[in-house]
Formats: C-alpha cells, structure tokens, sequence
C-alpha cells in the first residue's frame, strides 16, 4: 500500500516538476525541443506566452514554422458567394439578421462570376480559392449551384479548392470532396469557455462536431478564430489546442475589424505586439499547421511583414469577405520577396 502510495506521488510531483520546467523554460530552447518533436498539451503550464521577451517568442515560432513549413507561403483567396440574411447571432458579423449593419444581401451569385473570379486569381499565382457563403448552412437549390460551380473549377482551372459553408453533413462533405474541393473551412471563432458570451444560437460542441465530419470524410481541415472580441490570452491559448486536438490543418487568425450595428462595434483593437504574440503562440501550439494570416491586415505595420517572421505560414489575400483589406495580391508577393519567402 505504501509502495503505491509513493508511486503515486513521485508521479504528482513529476508531472507538476514538468509543468514548471516548461513554465521556467527559455521559449528558443522550447522551440528547438518542438523541433524535435516535443508537442505542448493542454496540462502544461503555459503562463509563459503572456510575460516571455516577445523578440524571443517570435524568432522561436519563425524557426519552428521553417523547420516544419519551409519558406513557401500559401496563399488563398475568396469570394463571398451569398450575403446576408444569417439566422445565426454572432456578435462580430455584419451579415448577421440580430445586427443592423446594412451589409449588402443577395442571392448565390452566378457560376459565371465564381468561375471568373478563381481563373483571374490563378493567374495572380495564388494557391487555392474558396467560395464563402453567409447562413447557418448552404441547402438545396444553393448547394446544387455551388458544387455545379466546383465542379466547373476543377475542369477549367488549375488551383486548390476550398469551401466555406457553415454546418454541412457529411453527404454534402462527401460532393463537395468528388467535385475537387479539398479543404473545408469552418471557424470555431474563440475559446469553449468564451463562446456563450459570441454566439447563442449554436454551440462550440457544434462547432466541433462539424470538424469532426470534415475530418472523416478525408477533406482538411481549415479552421480558426478571431482574436480581439474581449477574450484574454488563454483564451486564445486553450482555442489553440482546441484547434491542435481538432487536427486543423489551416488556422486562420483574423483580427476582429469592429463594425457598426454589431454588439461589438466598440470594442478596442489589439496592438500590434498583442497580434504577434498571438500569432507565435500559435506556431508554438500548432507547429505543423499553416497559420494563416486572415482580416485584420490594416492593424499591422509594413502590410503584416512581422507577422510573418512570428511564425505565420499562409495569408488570405486579395479582399475580405465583409472588412476591407489594407494590401493587394502584388503588394504581399513583393512584402514576401522582401522576407526571402516563397509563393
């Protein structure tokens, strides 16, 4: 009884030793242990992220995204394929019907201008193109229309296809897969425990479910957030594992851009060493994920250049959905020349 009883305790004390070491440790000397194959978990203490040098934390997440990304930069572009009129109340969205913001509504658009729209940005030499669609979920007649378009894309044009459709079955997983979309994107949007507090009127553990679908039908998964709704750095933290646990191959990090008529409309922007902290922190947690730089562009210095040397793999470029970006395609290409990255 005895002998288990200390066993029992050399296990405690070693668990709360590693915890503290990882807490204690220099975050360079942490990314080189990830580098070879050390995984942070949601027991470590990773009080580190919030007070660690910044300059160190995002030269660390820089050598972690190299090992593990190399210098290639994926880039992704979309189109918004129906607006407006969202059932859903997220407190960030403009398209959503709880908030009055005056965003544009319309119907699914014509295949003719998806189709056109992904040929000029195969051009541009950006990687993948995604149709991005307001609502809860895109059903029926819609749906038809959209994997008739994919289908299109994968005939006419030379470029990874992606998707953004909000709550989808797994049937409608497996037609967009056979029309040639290979990612499948649906944010989780925050943390588990701050979710209630962005949205009612679906669940995190929906959220989740949804993943889960995406993962089983053989699509990637691309899935991130927003940062800047009111949450705090763990927030962000146990988000981060939430998408590692997930397996999320894409995680877009968008800075939340205020807009007039939502619930949110005041809330005050991050700095930028908040974002690139948070970027990093990403890198650390997801070392094999592209870590995607998404809207919220106009809140960096120099078109985001340093959050590309904070561990960023991948940029949404071209417009946003909803918020203006501050850089076009022939800005990033030049920034990323600039950097010595690859397109």
């Amino acid at each position: 009884m005895w002998f288990i009883f200390a066993v029992l305790l050399f296990y405690e004390k070693t668990k709360e030793t590693l915890k503290e070491e990882v807490y204690k440790m220099d975050v360079l000397e942490l990314a080189d242990k990830i580098i070879n194959g050390k995984r942070l978990c949601r027991e470590d203490n990773t009080d580190f992220f919030a007070s660690c040098d910044l300059e160190k934390l995002c030269t660390g997440a820089d050598r972690i995204r190299k090992h593990y990304m190399g210098d290639r930069v994926d880039m992704c572009a979309v189109i918004s394929g129906k607006g407006g009129r969202c059932p859903e109340d997220c407190k960030y969205c403009a398209q959503s019907v709880f908030n009055k913001t005056g965003c544009d509504v319309y119907d699914f658009i014509p295949e003719e201008e998806i189709v056109r729209a992904c040929k000029e940005d195969e051009k541009e030499g950006i990687h993948r193109f995604s149709i991005v669609t307001a609502g809860k979920a895109l059903t029926g007649e819609d749906f038809k229309k959209a994997v008739h378009a994919y289908k299109t894309m994968s005939k006419e044009c030379n470029i990874g296809l992606c998707a953004s459709m909000g709550f989808i079955t797994k049937e409608q997983l497996e037609e967009l897969k056979e029309a040639g979309v290979t990612y499948y994107h649906h944010n989780i949007e925050t943390s588990e425990s701050y979710f209630p507090k962005i949205c009612t009127t679906h669940t995190f553990g929906d959220k989740l479910r949804t993943l889960k679908n995406v993962k089983e039908t053989g699509l990637k998964i691309c899935s991130g957030g927003i940062i800047g709704m009111g949450e705090t750095l763990k927030d962000r933290i146990s988000m981060a594992f939430s998408l590692a646990e997930a397996g999320a191959d894409s995680i877009p990090v968008n800075i939340l851009m205020p807009v007039k008529g939502t619930p949110l409309e005041a809330v005050e922007t991050l700095s930028e060493p908040e974002i690139l902290r948070t970027i990093a922190m990403f890198r650390y947690v997801n070392p094999d994920a592209d870590i995607r730089v998404a809207a919220g562009r106009k809140f960096f210095t120099e078109g985001g250049k340093k959050a590309f040397l904070s561990g960023a793999s991948a940029v949404i470029t071209g417009n946003m959905v909803t918020t203006s970006g501050s850089t076009t395609v022939s800005m990033d290409k030049k920034m990323f020349g600039e950097i010595g990255r690859i397109i």
